[in-house]
């Protein structure tokens, strides 16, 4: 041990210096024992101030050595400083690691202190809120979003639930915020941006709602033939004929939209696409024949161009696809107009077209076309027996074929509908 070699050392010290007085005299003895004594002193003091000047920066690579003591109390403070050191290290890469997995974060996460200013925020916060990672550092989180639906949320202290934000950005963004006190006086702010959930919510609502509208006439109309045929057995055969035609043209109209439903509910189940060669001319020709029949000659069907291209592709799904276009373009074009069919290489694509002279579009609703149920005038479409989804039938097949496509009309002039697929699934 260090304390006992400094023990017998200054006890050494003290045999000299009485050795000394015994031999040379008691003040040669004094004498020597004081510059002993100033020597030591002067010895501490050095190593009091070495060790002073290596705590203002007690790097490792230069800590001071000393003798008996002081060595063994160099030794302990370097093996504290470098625990010490030890500890900061994985402390650092603890905190550097909690840092990099927030920057990953999908989710948006702000710590606020205990007057909510912004000490730290992640990549997706600044994404969600619109802040700036650096300039909005110390900045009161309600000055920088000022919606008052926040302002109440933090000023009642009631975090249990979250906080469902819709912020007015170029796109309407829908965000939920909820806040985790985890200090004594700071709070950790987390938000997910759930724009697409609430959009597939709203889709959800709007679809049972339309599917339950739909259903509704052609069951009244049903129920109140059949209650009316109840209270009078004795109907005459003519009025009889008229209620059954009407109950069947009814039950057609309830038949085609649960036949569209399935339809629609097989293409966004995600099965994978049996794909074959289509022979589209072949198919133009049949497509030609069924507008005839729904027409019942009422218009001139026509087809403009045929390329001898044949497509790569599920010939049940486009042949359902190209005939709702059809089928739309008789039911909106008045008596008389002409429907024309036409499929041709654009720019190096294949192109199906189908193209009238009907009552034409307004440029408002072009883009909600593809929507189910959307429909420009309700009225007319149930008139022209239409289920509201044959569009949203056409764009899921598209989408499955990887094409896309492009409808211009204008008001009282017609519409033309083309969809282009991608050059690799032609055939020549």
């Amino acid at each position: 041990m260090y304390w006992l070699s400094s023990l017998f050392f200054y006890l050494a010290l003290c045999v000299v210096a009485l050795f000394v007085g015994a031999v040379a005299g008691v003040e040669a003895g004094l004498l020597l024992a004081l510059v002993t004594i100033s020597a030591v002193l002067v010895y501490h003091l050095i190593n009091l101030a070495r060790l002073n000047f290596w705590l203002q920066a007690p790097a490792l690579d230069s800590a001071p050595r000393g003798f008996l003591l002081w060595r063994e109390a160099f030794d302990r403070i370097y093996e504290l400083v470098r625990n010490q050191q030890k500890r900061k290290n994985q402390l650092s890469a603890t905190l550097d690691r909690f840092q990099r997995a927030g920057e990953a974060m999908p989710d948006g996460m702000v710590i606020l202190d205990e007057h909510d200013r912004i000490e730290w925020c992640n990549p997706a916060a600044a994404r969600h809120l619109g802040l700036n990672r650096q300039a909005d550092i110390s900045q009161q989180l309600t000055n920088l979003i000022r919606t008052p639906a926040l302002r109440e949320y933090l000023r009642e202290q009631d975090f249990s639930q979250p906080l469902v934000l819709r912020m007015p950005r170029p796109q309407e963004q829908v965000l939920t915020i909820q806040l985790v006190p985890f200090d004594s006086n700071r709070k950790l702010l987390l938000s997910r941006d759930i724009t697409q959930l609430d959009r597939v919510q709203t889709v959800h609502r709007d679809f049972v709602a339309n599917v339950s509208h739909e259903l509704r006439t052609p069951l009244t109309v049903v129920g109140g033939f059949i209650e009316t045929m109840l209270d009078m057995p004795d109907i005459d055969p003519e009025t009889r004929e008229q209620h059954l035609k009407l109950m069947f043209e009814q039950t057609g109209r309830m038949q085609r939209l649960v036949d569209d439903l399935l339809a629609l509910s097989r293409l966004e189940s995600g099965q994978q696409l049996k794909e074959e060669e289509v022979n589209v001319p072949q198919m133009l020709q049949i497509l030609q024949t069924e507008a005839e029949g729904l027409s019942q000659g009422r218009h001139r069907i026509v087809i403009d161009a045929v390329a001898p291209l044949r497509l790569i592709g599920n010939n049940d799904e486009l042949h359902s696809a190209f005939g709702n276009l059809v089928s739309n373009a008789i039911r909106y074009t008045p008596q008389g107009g002409t429907i024309g069919l036409r499929w041709e290489m654009r720019a190096d694509q294949p192109v199906f077209t189908v193209h009238d002279t009907g009552i034409g579009i307004a440029p408002e609703h072009i883009p909600r076309l593809t929507e189910r149920f959307y429909r420009i005038d309700r009225g007319r479409s149930r008139a022209t027996g239409g289920t509201g989804l044959g569009l949203a039938i056409v764009k899921h097949v598209l989408q499955r074929h990887q094409a896309r496509l492009v409808v211009q009309s204008r008001l009282g002039e017609g519409s033309e509908f083309a969809v282009y697929f991608p050059a690799e699934r032609a055939l020549t």
